[in-house]
Formats: structure tokens, sequence, C-alpha cells
């Protein structure tokens, strides 16, 4: 076969995605460019309405998509969502970015909370991979994983942060895209993890204006948080052929953050 040039690589076309967590901020940049690249994109999150924010965004940019409102934090939810999407065609790419977070220190962090992080983000992920895995990636012998982790999965927290639980689930998430990639590897699914360091969101809106934007940036070697289009490039490099030889690892898009942590 004749090599293919590193364009098409990375071409995406006549490839559907599902992206969870994607009606705004990491997630939809990740959809965006899943989209650009020529994917097909489905959208997920809890709220309606903001599904179709980002569907109407996506569509403005040319690109085909449409939202599917669940909740992956308990297994009807995910489960449902498997099938609600399955229903209208094979799964190409499974982009696990629903996520939750929680402050607290370890004392009195709430065991409910706990839970809420865990199900959401470990769970979760378990069970909706493992249903679009076996109706649809499993059958076609071909697939592409692609979980959000972070740079809390690499070490301790930072001492202006108090976030064990999301620590632990994001370590979790890492060791567990290891586990897919090895037992789904010689069936021809690839998974992946990013691990993202510091990005503006709605997640981490609390602790940037806490602690002060400028205060984190400059606790990275390249003096920045991440902005709009930083997930792009690795998002498609891990949905394409361009990583066709990549399993089973974890990179992370932090700014060299996690060179000083020694992750």
């Amino acid at each position: 076969m004749k090599p293919r040039s590193t364009q098409q690589l990375f071409d995406l076309s006549g490839r559907r995605a599902l992206v969870t967590g994607g009606s705004r901020g990491l997630g939809l940049q990740m959809a965006h460019a899943l989209g650009e690249a020529g994917a097909e994109v489905v959208v997920s999150a809890r709220k309606q309405h903001e599904l179709d924010a980002a569907v109407a965004e996506l569509s403005a940019a040319g690109i085909r998509a449409n939202a599917i409102a669940a909740d992956c934090g308990t297994t009807e939810g995910a489960q449902g969502l498997a099938a609600h999407v399955l229903a209208a065609g094979p799964v190409d790419i499974l982009v696990n970015n629903a996520g939750a977070s929680w402050g607290a220190p370890f004392e009195e962090h709430p065991i409910e909370a706990y839970d809420k992080v865990m199900n959401l983000n470990v769970r979760g992920i378990f069970v909706l991979t493992q249903a679009i895995g076996k109706a649809s990636m499993l059958p076609r012998g071909r697939g592409s994983i692609i979980n959000v982790a972070s740079i809390a999965g690499l070490a301790a927290n930072p001492p202006f942060m108090k976030t064990a639980a999301y620590n632990t689930s994001k370590a979790a998430v890492i060791n567990l895209t290891r586990a897919i990639a090895s037992e789904w590897g010689p069936r021809g699914i690839r998974a992946n993890a990013i691990c993202p360091g510091f990005f503006p969101s709605k997640m981490t809106h609390g602790l940037l204006s806490a602690v002060g934007e400028e205060n984190i940036a400059k606790t990275a070697p390249l003096m920045r948080l991440g902005d709009d289009e930083d997930l792009k490039g690795i998002t498609v490099f891990f949905a394409s052929d361009a990583s066709k030889h990549v399993t089973g690892q974890w990179l992370a898009v932090d700014g060299g953050v996690s060179a000083i942590l020694g992750g």
C-alpha cells in the first residue's frame, strides 16, 4: 500500500465521534477539532439548552453535529446514551470528557461528593466505553477512545488545591486507559488519555478567581494557561490514523507544569 500523506493520516472524513461533556469548554473545543478534521460529531451533556447552543455553534462552523442529553454519572444514563447514539450509526471515536470536581480539605470531604466525582469521572467512562466498545467498535475491529484525565492525576495537590477525590479519579482514568488499551489492542481498538493543565472553564473558574490566573500561569514554564485551541491538535492526532501505532499513552497539555511536578 502506498504510504498516505500526512494530511490523509489526519483526515477524519467518514468517521463519527461522540464527545461527552461536549456542550462547552474543553469538550466543545475537542468537538470542533474533530468536526474540522471531517468527522460527524455527537455531543452529550446533561443540559439540553447548552447542547442546543453547542450544536448551533458547531453547525455554523460547517460541522455535521447533533446532541443527546444524558447523565453519564449513572449506569442508566451512560448505557442509555450508548443505545441512543448507536441507534443512528456506529461510533468510530469516543471522547470521554464529562467530569466533575469538588474542593474540600481531605478530613472534611463529603463522602457523597467523593462518590459523585468517582461515579462520573471513572465509573461513567467504564460503563460508556464498555457499551460503545462492545456494540460498535469490537465487532468492526476498529475505534479510537480518548479519555480526558488531568495533570491532577499525575501528582498530589499543589498547596492551593484541596481536591483529593478529583486527583484520585484522574489517576484512575489514566490506568483505566492503559487497561482498555492492553485488552482491546489485539482487537483493533486504541485508547489514549489527554491530561490537560489549567484551562479557563466553568470547572476551574472558582480556583482561578481565588488564586489568580496570573499566579497560576507563573507555575508553568510557558507562563500561560491553556486556550481555546490548545487541545485541538492532540485530539485529532489521537482520533486519527496519524496515531495508529499509539495506544495506552497519556500526554499532558499543560504548558510544562508536569515536567516540574515530575509526572
